[in-house]
């Protein structure tokens, strides 16, 4: 069912700007071809009053009388609400998957691969539709969601053809005995997503999971569940119903009885490392496979030869992408003492381009936080800097933007003075809100950079290659950027490390998280063994 099946008396029409198609993959292209071809047009977007359930391949009502209000943080107003999914709602979710999944599983990796293209395009084809949805529930720039979209389908692209490359092992135990190992997929696998990037968090973790045969269950973020609903609808018309099953609800409702469902072989997660701790109680009595893409307090490291036009620009990438709300978020600066103050020039000096307004706007690079609880929680921590002694050297207020009073703005901000064992160099804040320590000691500040309980992601700022790859090497984190800042190209593994999780997303070896081994020996002698007598 699409919103346009909807009865007219449940539509909300909202206005946005339109986006023509382009094929651009990344924010550089996306500068030259999608950004400009903007048009002053208004698109017109259909929002149903209220959403369902997406079970087997229909719009379905909860059994749950309790519902979610869905907010645009852009404007305030209420856009939808959706159903808090109940310990019954889940179990007919998980049945649906179930009953698809031998069909699913039976098919070849090749006929997978075409379904899953099929996808892909259809995503292409409603870029301006999902990347407008996608800002207007979270609050990012339309030029970010446009490029999400296209991500997303990239990321569809790569497992589409990676399914058919699983390969299994063959070992000769004898001239007659062969021992193989293939993989198979799992069943029926449950998915927890975050709010920040619904989007890129539905297709990340849904593209391996079905390609590799599963089936899912999935739980978008309560606060932004827009994007998922949508298009999960949209695959309907591709996939076999039952593929993939859309629950929303809340943690302690819905995500618990995803956690104790004894049929929902494995979980998958991204969320606060609290979070996580959760999930791994949640799991335990039902022995689930699990993996996690928890928090980080990532570093970024500007060496003395570093090149700092670079490196001021891809911190502002690294600290300010997303308003700060990525889990990679590059909010801890380590520069060195010789050129700390010329970098901090100069990062002052670009953060006017970071031009605040209207997401839906060409030319808006910052939108807004994604409700009023995190805005408070971020305004929380900014305040916690200043009573511990560090320096704000800009932002730190809420920002005022012509036309959306209501619009949950902040500015970036950037503190200097800032020693180790203070709370805003210790806690993910996921806010536009970064910290700068001077270094001068390399093993001290090898031991400041990992001295927090996270170990996600970290920048490395230098023209020493030699040196990139010595402190790569040294750092405890799953990903490590050198010269360059949240690129998350298909392919690439990408997890944590210490409190940041376990398991590898976006790259082959995420099919292997989806997948387990299964062992045949075969006996092909005409003659049998006589073992007792």
């Amino acid at each position: 069912m699409y919103l346009s099946d909807c009865p007219r008396e449940n539509i909300r029409w909202a206005g946005g700007r339109r986006f023509r198609n382009g094929n651009a993959t990344n924010l550089d292209e996306l500068e030259g071809k999608t950004m400009n071809a903007v048009e002053d047009k208004v698109m017109r977007v259909e929002i149903p009053k209220k959403y369902e359930l997406f079970i087997d391949g229909e719009c379905r009502q909860s059994k749950s009388k309790e519902r979610l209000d869905c907010f645009c943080p852009i404007s305030g107003e209420q856009l939808t609400s959706v159903p808090i999914a109940n310990k019954d709602d889940v179990d007919a979710a998980v049945q649906s998957g179930v009953k698809a999944f031998a069909k699913w599983s039976g098919l070849t990796a090749k006929k997978r691969q075409q379904l899953i293209l099929k996808v892909a395009d259809r995503i292409c084809n409603e870029v301006d539709r999902i990347a407008w949805l996608e800002t207007a529930n979270t609050g990012k720039p339309m030029r970010e969601s446009v490029a999400n979209v296209y991500t997303a389908a990239d990321r569809l692209r790569y497992y589409a053809g990676a399914c058919r490359a699983l390969e299994g092992r063959v070992l000769p135990v004898t001239s007659d005995i062969t021992s193989y190992d293939h993989r198979v997929p799992l069943g029926v696998v449950g998915i927890i997503g975050a709010w920040n990037f619904p989007l890129n968090m539905f297709i990340g973790k849904i593209a391996p999971a079905i390609a590799a045969g599963n089936c899912v269950v999935y739980k978008p973020a309560d606060a932004t569940p827009l994007t998922t609903l949508e298009i999960a609808a949209l695959m309907n018309e591709i996939l076999p119903a039952g593929v993939v099953n859309v629950v929303t609800g809340t943690g302690p409702v819905t995500g618990e009885a995803m956690l104790s469902h004894p049929a929902i072989r494995m979980v998958s997660v991204t969320g606060s490392t609290e979070t996580g701790r959760k999930v791994m109680r949640g799991v335990a009595s039902t022995m689930k496979r699990v993996t996690l893409e928890l928090g980080g307090k990532n570093a970024q490291i500007v060496f003395p030869d570093a090149d700092l036009d670079r490196a001021a620009q891809g911190i502002l990438l690294g600290a300010f992408l997303n308003q700060g709300q990525v889990c990679t978020s590059g909010s801890r600066i380590f520069v060195h003492r010789d050129v700390a103050q010329t970098l901090k020039d100069k990062i002052i000096a670009l953060i006017p381009q970071l031009q605040m307004g209207d997401p839906f706007k060409e030319e808006t690079r910052m939108g807004t936080l994604v409700s009023k609880e995190h805005f408070a929680r971020v305004s929380d921590y900014i305040e916690i800097g200043k009573k511990q002694g560090a320096r704000l050297l800009c932002g730190g207020r809420r920002a005022e933007v012509a036309g959306l009073p209501n619009g949950l703005f902040m500015e970036a901000t950037l503190f200097d003075q800032v020693t180790p064992e203070m709370t805003i160099a210790r806690e993910e804040i996921f806010g536009p809100v970064a910290t700068i320590q001077e270094w001068s000691d390399y093993e001290q500040m090898l031991r400041d950079v990992d001295g927090v309980e996270q170990g996600l992601a970290a920048g490395i700022w230098t023209t020493s290659l030699s040196m990139a790859h010595t402190t790569a090497k040294r750092i405890q984190a799953g990903r490590i950027w050198v010269n360059c800042y949240n690129l998350f190209p298909s392919g690439a593994s990408f997890g944590g490390v210490k409190a940041s999780g376990f398991g590898r997303e976006d790259a082959f070896e995420t099919l292997f998280e989806f997948t387990e081994v299964k062992n045949v020996i075969i006996d092909s002698a005409d003659s049998y063994r006589r073992f007792y007598g």
